[in-house]
């Protein structure tokens, strides 16, 4: 007979029962498809309805008529009417306020992408200094964009703006910044840069930090430079971080306005920075005429929502960076 051996002292002879195994199709934790689901959601879906839903269908019904304000019984239906004005209407055209807008975002895009990755890596590395900077490429995104257009507008002002003050002391050309046709769009882009890079940095920052190290660290070992390294490395890994941010930066673009409104009042000369954004405020409050504004809304809405459906396609299989 096989000998019994006894547990050692202090430990206890029964054994746990097995955890119990939840059935299958059923988690105890998952109230998408519930009732209670629905009833947690039901506030945010609610606000949502309320604030973005039921205005967005609104506009597109109200670019069908000739509103009346005032009273909207007296209203009279154009069907598409006001989108044909968007090809007849002239001081500004259609076409004129969709180049700007699109002017803008590239510039936007362009100049912006590229500061902030360029300030990413340079701040990449840790310590205090490096943590005091990282607050300070932040702090323009966190101020208020209508101080800091107003600080920026008494900066570009011709005869006694700091800008051309420092121009001066360097013995540089000035310039006529935002009361030029010329410059008034650069003029809007280089504020917009400086206050928009803290976000897009702080982005480039995280994804910086869950790149592969080890992929880095065996080009070097191969004797690869650090301009090589970056491009055939650590590019491609940022390249969905890449994606977000030029998307995201395009659909903000398209839908400034403040700047517009407080640097160039809304214009500029010659309509030089009238974009489409400006337009829908323009014709729908100041004029008076809600249907095309209303009609200019629906477009800008359409456009941001192709820069949206181009970033779902690209973050498709892009990594968890954008998913």
């Amino acid at each position: 007979m096989a000998e019994t051996v006894a547990p050692p002292a202090g430990v206890s002879q029964s054994t746990a029962p097995p955890p119990r195994r939840p059935r299958p199709g059923r988690s105890t934790r998952d109230f998408r498809n519930t009732p209670m689901g629905w009833l947690y959601s039901a506030p945010a879906v609610l606000i949502f309805a309320g604030f973005v839903i039921v205005p967005t269908f609104y506009t597109f019904y109200v670019s069908l008529w000739h509103w009346n304000v005032l009273n909207p019984a007296l209203s009279t239906y154009k069907g598409l009417g006001n989108y044909r004005d968007l090809f007849t209407n002239v001081d500004p055209t259609f076409a004129q306020t969709l180049f700007n807008s699109l002017y803008f975002t590239l510039g936007m895009i362009v100049l912006g992408t590229a500061i902030s990755l360029g300030l990413a890596l340079l701040l990449m590395r840790g310590g205090k200094a490096m943590g005091a900077a990282r607050v300070m490429v932040y702090l323009p995104h966190a101020t208020p964009l209508i101080a800091t257009s107003i600080i920026w507008n008494w900066i570009f002002e011709p005869q006694f703006g700091l800008a051309n003050y420092v121009l001066h002391l360097l013995h540089l050309p000035t310039s006529q910044w935002t009361q030029a046709q010329s410059t008034a769009m650069p003029s809007v882009i280089l504020f917009s840069v400086w206050h928009e890079v803290g976000f897009t940095t702080l982005v480039f920052l995280g994804g910086l930090a869950v790149i592969s190290e080890e992929t880095g660290e065996a080009a070097r070992v191969d004797g690869c430079g650090p301009w090589r390294e970056f491009w055939y490395v650590t590019w491609p890994q940022l390249r969905p971080v890449t994606t977000f941010i030029v998307v995201i930066t395009s659909i903000t673009s398209l839908q400034a306005f403040t700047q517009f409104y407080q640097l160039t009042s809304g214009g500029g000369p010659n309509n030089a920075t009238t974009t489409l954004s400006f337009l829908v405020y323009k014709e729908g409050i100041v004029l008076g005429d809600t249907g095309y504004g209303a009609a200019l809304a629906v477009v800008l809405f359409l456009i941001t929502i192709l820069f949206t459906l181009v970033r779902r396609r690209t973050a498709v299989g892009g990594g968890g960076l954008t998913s």
